[in-house]
């Protein structure tokens, strides 16, 4: 197989030598991935202001007095280019202090020291607002926890499941320049060509127009990347109908620091495959390929140019490759992402709490999911989304992470719907799956896990606080896409609709407790009746109907108040199967189960039998009344399934006869064309005898 030479490059002079050696690629890597190329002219696209266009911008701005804020940008990125050494103008200022490394440690990393902020330069009296390197900084402490920042990555990567991608990875590399450990998120998507890499790294925009898109904000790449790291390299590569291009962006805190730039630079370097010759053309002209490629092999990972484009080897046609190194350290000077203590999975440092509880239930309340997906990245992966295509795999440190589905882990299930209003409108439907944990009573675990088009956004959120264990071990699950979650998508925001959400789960899981609690062990509670005026208001016209309840048996459901303007609601109870009972428009209210009110009584005694006598007459005639339609019903049932049997045993009789006809029909068959062998045997013989 012969190789092909990309074409060589000499750098400015302004800049100093560029080490740029040729780089060989094989044809069949890149060759094979385009069965045509049409013609695709290349605009160059300066990526340094000239003096004329500074000086026009500014005029512009002294005639427009509402333009009081110019970004400076060139077409390239909507970030600040750095411009070259030669180019007295614009406002790219540097210190000639020299400054001091920046702290490791990412919640001290912000201060800037020795000079670091440095003045802007005026010119022509006119102000130049730009995006200071600080902002990275203090853009990235929205993310409180790591892994949040990792799952932001993550989202990324499952967007693209639209445009074919199949896996994400997740994995541990290390810096080839000092050996420290690195981390690495690859994905097989759609890759992002040269402009699209550009608006990755700027801020605020998003081409994410689907509805079922997790990101929308433009601005979860660079908050998550500079939380995790101070520095983060980008290997894009694009396929179309049109052609093959290959983008490396680098956003590096470090290099911004330690040089001073009062404005955020990013370097990005771009190729397109040329077919005809089987090399890599440079896009946006060789002399500002050269200056951003200079500061690409000074402060990345790769000291060559060869060493950059190797890394499009494992990538295929089309995806995309981040690596972020330089990781923040905690407090006690260690990698705040540990790779050691498990090489299948990425945790973080000393972020096991400890659990306050019985020495024998100790062990099953550290090893819920609930606690350590707080400091393992596997556990959390496995509940980040709530669906997963099967065509998709998260791949963490070389291994398949299984999905896992909280609902799986609940017994005594039930499902609620909820129908959120605002302004006389309903904001949509969410069906709320809620029960105990498998593990309870022994595990002091509660909270709903809420989901937002379908990534995790609270997980076991605590709508209520217990004293008394009321609500102890009670879970649910809901996808909530009528509110609208933060920008670093760890809680959601503060509004109206929220509010009525966060009230709405918290009387669902004390009025879960109250009517289940007795199913684990506890004595079972009810709410203190309402006046009776009150309580008859809610009854007026109204039914309740429920089933008995036992262990991995249906609930019971009821009608709910109908006088309340904000919530619309629905329970719908599930049998033994998961499957939902039809025909049961109502929500529970009254357990009447008069066999289980009975054993309460005899196990709770006189405090009990005062509260489940009933305060009015109408209260008793309710629940009368329901307990003679139940009965009724269920001898209507009775009867029918009689009816199904005595049918079914007449059936079993009637194919019985039928056998028995086809055996006698079978056997005169058979007698039959023995007689009429015979007879064509006695033909024969008169045949032969004439």
């Amino acid at each position: 197989m012969n190789c092909l030479d990309v074409v060589d490059l000499s750098s400015d002079d302004e800049l100093g030598e560029v080490d740029l050696k040729p780089v060989k690629l094989e044809p069949g890597t890149i060759g094979s991935m385009i069965q045509q190329q049409q013609n695709h002219s290349v605009q160059p696209v300066k990526l340094f202001s000239s003096k004329t266009q500074a000086r026009k911008q500014a005029s512009e701005e002294n005639k427009s007095p509402n333009n009081a804020l110019s970004t400076g940008q060139s077409s390239t990125s909507v970030l600040e280019q750095c411009q070259s050494p030669g180019d007295d103008t614009g406002v790219c200022s540097t210190s000639a202090v020299s400054p001091a490394p920046i702290c490791r440690q990412f919640w001290k990393a912000g201060s800037y020291e020795g000079g670091l902020g440095s003045k802007v330069t005026l010119q022509n009296s006119t102000n130049y607002l730009h995006v200071h390197p600080l902002f990275l900084h203090s853009n990235a402490t929205s993310h409180k926890w790591a892994f949040g920042a990792v799952a932001e990555l993550l989202d990324n990567a499952i967007d693209e499941i639209q445009n074919g991608a199949t896996f994400v990875i997740v994995d541990k590399t290390s810096n080839p320049r000092d050996g420290s450990p690195a981390l690495l998120v690859q994905d097989d998507g759609g890759g992002m060509d040269p402009e699209a890499i550009r608006r990755c790294m700027s801020f605020g925009f998003s081409d994410k127009k689907s509805k079922s898109a997790i990101g929308q904000y433009g601005n979860g790449f660079k908050t998550s990347s500079m939380r995790l790291g101070a520095d983060v390299i980008v290997f894009s590569r694009h396929l179309d109908d049109r052609s093959l291009t290959q983008s490396i962006g680098l956003l590096s805190y470090s290099f911004l620091t330690r040089t001073c730039h009062d404005r955020i630079v990013v370097p990005m370097v771009d190729y397109e495959l040329n077919l005809s010759s089987g090399t890599l053309d440079v896009l946006h002209g060789r002399e500002h390929f050269a200056s951003n490629l200079s500061i690409l092999l000074k402060w990345s990972p790769f000291s060559t140019e060869a060493e950059l484009l190797k890394q499009f080897d494992d990538i295929g046609s089309h995806g995309t490759k981040i690596i972020i190194y330089n990781l923040w350290l905690n407090n006690d000077g260690n990698s705040e992402l540990d790779f050691d203590s498990d090489e299948k999975d990425i945790c973080i440092s000393g972020d096991i709490k400890k659990v306050d509880t019985i020495p024998a239930w100790k062990a099953v309340n550290e090893q819920h999911i609930a606690r350590r997906y707080h400091h393992s990245l596997r556990v959390y992966l496995s509940i980040l989304y709530l669906r997963i295509p099967e065509t998709f795999r998260i791949i963490l440190r070389g291994e398949i992470v299984e999905h896992h589905n909280i609902a799986d882990d609940l017994k005594y299930i039930e499902y609620i719907l909820y129908k959120p209003q605002s302004v006389g409108s309903v904001e949509g439907a969410v069906v709320s799956t809620i029960g105990f944990l498998k593990e309870a009573p022994r595990v002091n675990i509660h909270g709903f896990c809420v989901y937002h088009k379908n990534r995790l956004i609270l997980p076991f959120w605590q709508v209520v606080s217990y004293s008394d264990s009321r609500g102890r071990g009670v879970v649910g699950v809901l996808e909530a896409n009528f509110v609208e979650p933060t920008h670093n998508k760890q809680d959601f925001e503060r509004t109206s609709l929220f509010q009525k959400l966060e009230g709405r789960l918290k009387e669902m899981t004390w009025e879960y407790w109250d009517y289940h609690c007795g199913l684990i062990g506890y004595q079972i509670r009810k709410k203190s009746q309402p006046p009776a005026s009150h309580y008859s208001s809610h009854f007026t016209g109204q039914s309740s109907v429920q089933e008995s309840v036992g262990l991995n048996k249906t609930y019971m459901v009821s009608d709910r108040v109908k006088g309340r303007l904000d919530v619309a609601e629905q329970s719908i109870p599930i049998s033994s199967h998961g499957r939902s009972m039809q025909g049961l428009p109502m929500k529970r209210k009254e357990h009447v189960d008069l066999v289980k009110i009975e054993k309460v009584k005899r196990q709770a005694g006189t405090g009990c039998k005062t509260y489940l006598q009933p305060l009015n007459g109408i209260g008793n005639h309710l629940r009368d009344e329901e307990t003679r339609n139940l009965l009724q019903e269920n001898k209507k049932l009775r009867a029918k399934c009689l009816e199904y049997d005595k049918r079914g045993e007449e059936l079993t009789i009637k194919v019985e006869e039928l056998k028995n006809e086809m055996r006698e029909v079978q056997r005169e068959y058979g007698q039959l064309l023995a007689e009429l062998k015979s007879l064509d045997a006695v033909k024969d013989e008169k045949d032969v005898n004439v």
